[in-house]
């Protein structure tokens, strides 16, 4: 599908993928905006991921995690920086809402610096303290900015 000039389309990741999903969120990971998460995490978690490809060329991945029956999380959503305002971006974000959906989720989380973006999707800021205390020990603590984050936490309703 062509979007905003480019040939985009959007596919569930084999294992085989696994390079094309750092590719796209290294630069990010060195800037400290996204979580390092070696090869094996990635595996172990590939089944959450999606690629957008622009024809054979990886432009944008994220994940969905799973925390409840009720509760979702996008993240480590990244669009490599010459896609940016394209649309990539919103299109994954739609894919994962739409699957979360599927699964039966009632929210879905993001901690960002892009407030803006996710509430043009129809999140909605809550504080940081909602969030639930095993992300905050499986994911934050990881983070050099632990315990000082400007992530900015939002929610959608499903």
């Amino acid at each position: 599908m062509k979007y905003y000039g480019v040939w985009m389309h959007i596919k569930k990741p084999t294992l085989n993928n696994i390079k094309d999903i750092q590719k796209v969120v290294i630069p990010y990971v060195e800037e400290g905006i996204i979580l390092k998460r070696d090869d094996d995490e990635v595996a172990t978690n590939i089944r959450s991921y999606i690629i957008a490809y622009d024809k054979n060329e990886p432009i944008g991945i994220a994940a969905l995690h799973i925390f409840s029956p009720i509760l979702g999380e996008i993240r480590s959503l990244a669009v490599k920086k010459e896609y940016q305002g394209k649309g990539v971006g919103k299109k994954i974000v739609e894919y994962l809402l739409e699957e979360a959906k599927k699964l039966g989720l009632k929210e879905v989380l993001a901690l960002t610096y892009k407030k803006e973006f996710f509430e043009k999707l129809g999140f909605i800021e809550i504080e940081k303290e909602k969030v639930p205390d095993k992300k905050i020990w499986a994911d934050c603590i990881k983070c050099k900015f632990f315990p000082n984050c400007n992530e900015i936490a939002l929610i959608k309703y499903l």
